[in-house]
């Protein structure tokens, strides 16, 4: 018999024994469908940058880490898979084309000027552009306390850094406060972030570009030029200082150790000089004639070998003048 011209087959049966073995074999066919789709509904994966959140008829019951798990078929226990490894970024007042990230920028280049527009604490206005790095810390407030937390997190981001903006001047954010302006604002991103139970960490906030108005754009620019210059002229003096202090400080020090070591020679000398001396007086106590002809033959045998040569002649000697030539013509022989 053929039902509504399908192409399934089936017989009435003819008696209660073939009507209870069709009934007996659909049901092992159901058991077996079931079977299969328990298995396959009661096992998952989460991967190694994740964990997994575990619903038991949409109320969370637990959170497991990356590996393969079981949980109830039939739709009893489902899971979210989150990221909490996966390095987020969010960028304002640019775009970065090819984001996998639905929040990392906003669409319209409109909403993107309004972004970067902002107003100093002086009442002037700056161009800032920036970035946020961040992750996801706890899955279930980011799951289950703030409905679109990412989007709530671009709101925070924005109001925190016009916020740090609008405290200073605008020499300051343009030039030497960037750094103590992403501080500040991750600082402040942050603890926002824990009062509204976003369930995400901020790890990093960066200046990208800051520029004045595009009136003044020009003389700004002179401005960090001539601080550039300055700058440097301050290393090349500080490097000339550490090239040439050392050097001063070394022949210094060489002069001072040279100095105390012709002291020590001298005093060393001196002492000796009177140690010798206080010998030859308690020789000279104890035999004054023998050590003044002692001490005369030791200075003579000392002073004449380095008088050369010389002619001992009578004093009543006349015209000694030709023995002095010879002397000379001997010498220079």
């Amino acid at each position: 018999m053929r039902d509504m011209g399908e192409n399934i087959e089936f017989q009435i049966p003819n008696n209660w024994r073939e009507l209870k073995a069709q009934i007996r074999s659909a049901m092992w066919v159901a058991i077996g469908i079931l079977v299969i789709i328990a298995g396959y509904t009661s096992f998952y994966t989460v991967q190694a940058d994740s964990q997994g959140i575990v619903l038991r008829f949409g109320k969370h019951v637990d959170i497991v880490d990356p590996g393969l798990r079981f949980k109830l078929p039939f739709g009893i226990d489902t899971v979210e898979i989150v990221q909490v490894e996966k390095q987020l970024k969010q960028e304002y007042g640019f775009a970065t084309r090819g984001a996998t990230n639905p929040t990392q920028f906003s669409p319209s280049s409109a909403e993107r000027d309004n972004e970067r527009n902002m107003v100093t604490g002086d009442l002037n206005s700056a161009t800032v552009e920036w970035s946020i790095q961040y992750r996801i810390q706890d899955p279930v407030q980011f799951l289950f306390k703030v409905r679109q937390p990412e989007v709530t997190m671009r709101d925070i981001s924005e109001s925190a850094m016009r916020t740090v903006v609008g405290d200073r001047t605008v020499d300051e954010v343009l030039t030497i406060g960037r750094q103590e302006i992403e501080h500040e604002a991750r600082t402040l991103m942050q603890a926002l972030a824990d009062r509204y139970e976003l369930g995400l960490w901020v790890e990093l906030v960066q200046l990208n570009n800051v520029n004045p108005p595009r009136e003044v754009k020009a003389s700004f620019d002179e401005v960090n030029r001539a601080q550039q210059e300055k700058e440097q002229m301050i290393n090349v003096a500080n490097g000339e200082y550490n090239k040439v202090i050392p050097r001063a400080r070394g022949e210094a020090d060489q002069r001072l150790q040279a100095a105390e070591g012709y002291r020590l020679k001298r005093v060393n000398e001196a002492e000796g000089d009177v140690s010798r001396f206080n010998a030859l007086l308690e020789e000279y106590i104890k035999a004054p004639e023998v050590t003044k002809r002692r001490l005369y033959l030791e200075t003579m045998g000392a002073v004449i070998p380095n008088l050369g040569k010389k002619i001992v002649i009578d004093s009543d000697a006349q015209q000694i003048l030709p023995l002095l030539q010879l002397n000379e013509e001997t010498q220079a022989r």
